[in-house]
């Protein structure tokens, strides 16, 4: 999809967490209009930088109408959602309530069901979905070792292993990390989530189910293949590299363009600090980081 040319007036629809700002400077740079619409009980004060306009849940017309109000046609759906909006709780407005049948899909669906609906009700109002990544293309790195501490060879074969249990377990819509450790997968990702998962080897480690001494082991983190990476990229950042060095691991594998590194300065600082390395490759080529 093609983005819209240099200077068009952008939206941010803004979650929790520091990147609705981040995509919002990085658009400012690139000489691009930019209006936050902040989600209220989701976004930060950090929004209050830049022109913006808190909103609630189910305010469609409204989201709409500064929409048209801002110029823009391109939207960036950025930021985490902790609160998932319910039947119960949202006060639909005209324009939510003409669109309830469409909308069922957001009460009702899985996290895929509930994304797709997302962007097929926004695109059906005649606006693009735009994702953070093609905004600040600095949240996402390229393939190479991103940290001084490098890979040595036990590592690197346990980076390959990790990348493919990744990618299979995503293949399924099941997770999208891996931990391997010697040559063995010992840990994969549900629904608990990357940094639990972490955790989870911490235990088996500290409990002596998995035995090593020293730092050893890699966490890999790759986006399902069929992912809509528009609004759904997964992410690394500051606690998965805490999380990582309490597991007494070696490092983090990431597949590069395809996973957002949150806080970037800080997550590479930390990293530094642990004494852990933190590689970005491609999945499908992943002995050439």
């Amino acid at each position: 999809m093609a983005l819209a040319e240099a200077g068009a007036p952008l939206v941010i629809l803004a979650g929790g967490g520091d990147l609705p700002a981040r995509v919002a400077a990085a658009a400012l740079r690139s000489g691009r209009p930019v209006l936050i619409l902040a989600i209220e009980g989701e976004a930060g004060p950090s929004v209050e930088t830049f022109p913006h306009h808190w909103v609630k849940w189910g305010e469609l017309g409204r989201l709409e109408s500064l929409t048209r109000q801002h110029g823009a046609r391109d939207i960036v759906l950025v930021g985490k959602i902790v609160n998932r909006p319910s039947l119960k709780t949202v006060r639909l407005d005209a324009l939510a309530i003409r669109s309830l049948p469409k909308l069922l899909g957001l009460f009702s669906g899985g996290d895929h069901s509930v994304l797709s609906v997302v962007i097929r009700f926004i695109e059906g109002r005649g606006f693009r979905v735009v994702g953070p990544h093609e905004i600040a293309g600095d949240l996402v790195a390229e393939p190479g070792i991103l940290t001084d501490i490098r890979p040595g060879e036990k590592d690197l074969v346990d980076l390959d292993i990790g990348f493919r249990a990744a990618i299979a377990i995503g293949k399924l819509d099941a997770g999208q990390a891996a931990v391997a450790l010697n040559e063995h997968i010992i840990a994969l990702e549900g629904l608990e989530g990357t940094d639990a998962m972490i955790e989870r080897v911490r235990l088996l480690r500290e409990d002596g189910k998995v035995f090593e001494r020293g730092r050893a082991g890699v966490v890999v983190k790759c986006a399902k293949p069929q992912q809509d990476l528009r609004i759904d990229m997964p992410t690394i950042g500051p606690l998965t590299v805490d999380r990582a060095a309490a597991a007494n691991l070696a490092g983090i594998g990431i597949e590069a363009g395809r996973v957002i590194i949150v806080d970037r300065d800080t997550t590479l600082r930390k990293a530094k600090e642990a004494g852990l390395f933190i590689v970005a490759r491609a999945a499908d080529d992943p002995r050439d980081p």
